[in-house]
This record gives C-alpha cells, sequence and structure tokens, in this order.
C-alpha cells in the first residue's frame, strides 16, 4: 500500500555534501510541509487530489491572521503575530504531522517539534528570534500567540466547511474541535457563518 503521508520525495534528503548555504537548505527543508498531506482530513477520507498539504494550511492562518488582527484586534501586533502564523507549522518538517489517533504523548510531540524547529530555523541569520517567536506561540505566552493559536483551529474548521461543500461527509469532529479552542466572539462567528454554509449545501444536496 502506497505511503500517503506525503506526496513525494523531500528535495532536502539530497543536499548532503552539496555545501548548501544555510538559507538554501532551510528552503529545501520547509518545501517538506509542501509535500506533507494534513494527516487528519486523509483518515477522514479526503482524497489525495483534494486535501491540503501543511503549507496550504500555514498559507490559510497567517492570512486569516493577517486580516483578523488588522480587523479585529489593533491592539495587537500584527506584524508578530503574523511572523508567529508563518512559522507554527516548522515543528512537522521533521516530526511529521502528528494527530491524536497517534497516540504520541503531548511532551513528546512538542519534543519532537522542538528540535525539529531548532534544526530548521536555528541555522539562520535571526534564528534566535524565530526560534523565540515559535517557543511563544507553543505556550501561548502573550495575546498574539494565543490569537494565532485559535486561528490555527479556527482555519481547520474553515476548511472542514470547505471540503463539506464539495461534498465530503464525516467532518462535524473538527467543526467541534474548533469550537472547543475558540474564545474570541468574531472566530465563533466565522465558524458558526461557515458550519451554516455548509450545512445549507448538505440541505440542498438531500
Amino acid at each position: 500500500m502506497k505511503n500517503m503521508k506525503t506526496k513525494a520525495e523531500n528535495p532536502a534528503d539530497l543536499l548532503e555534501g552539496r555545501g548548501a548555504s544555510a538559507l538554501i537548505q532551510a528552503y529545501l527543508e520547509l518545501c517538506q510541509l509542501k509535500l506533507l498531506y494534513r494527516q487528519g482530513w486523509l483518515r477522514r477520507g479526503v482524497s489525495p487530489e483534494l486535501c491540503e498539504s501543511v503549507a496550504e494550511h500555514s498559507f490559510g492562518v497567517a492570512l486569516l491572521t493577517l486580516w483578523l488582527a488588522q480587523a479585529c484586534f489593533p491592539q495587537l501586533d500584527a506584524d508578530k503575530a503574523l511572523r508567529m502564523a508563518l512559522l507554527h507549522d516548522f515543528g512537522e518538517i521533521y516530526a511529521g504531522d502528528l494527530i491524536p489517533s497517534d497516540r504520541v504523548a503531548a511532551e513528546e510531540k512538542h519534543t519532537l517539534e522542538a528540535e525539529s524547529v531548532e534544526r530548521v530555523l536555528g541555522k539562520l541569520p535571526g534564528g534566535e528570534e524565530y526560534l523565540r517567536l515559535w517557543q511563544e506561540f507553543e505556550a501561548g505566552d502573550s495575546a498574539e500567540a494565543r490569537l494565532v493559536r485559535q486561528v490555527d483551529r479556527l482555519e481547520m474548521g474553515l476548511q472542514a466547511g470547505a471540503y463539506q461543500l464539495l461534498g465530503q461527509g464525516g467532518l462535524e469532529q473538527f467543526f467541534l474541535s474548533a469550537r472547543q479552542a475558540l474564545e474570541e466572539a468574531q472566530l465563533v462567528s466565522l465558524l458558526d457563518e461557515m458550519q451554516a454554509l455548509a450545512g445549507q449545501k448538505d440541505a440542498d444536496i438531500t
């Protein structure tokens, strides 16, 4: 059976002995997120043709963070929040997209992801600042980090709605998981809207 975790071989695996610069190394390692399927969707029956990559999810989180920070949370540092959103999934480059059904303890998951982030970002100019931002996101130590953590889950819920509009069923758990993570009324309202729209599509189909 074909391994469906990734779409293709990562070019970063071919770097050894080639003397690549730190920036080129980090870029090619980043490419892993373009190739890595989001495992939760695959395991709920979303086809590889439709299934988003981790990089596509990160792109969605970054744009939602930018829009929401500027429109709804002007008191926050939108630039800082955006940088967190862009970096938040770098732990999956080497740890993979670990989900609850993998039964990896939270502490072990964090350790694996922290090692991945340090391996990729630690070699870059300004790497210490990137590492600090990722750690702040993970810990939820600031208002910006708490917003991005919520937007991370909101994007998942919105993507569930997008899949449902395309006819994919059995995604209720993703709406529920997103809802449990949301604290800001503006984010809950967006999830409610998407779920209602996707539900209307279901009603049209039946």
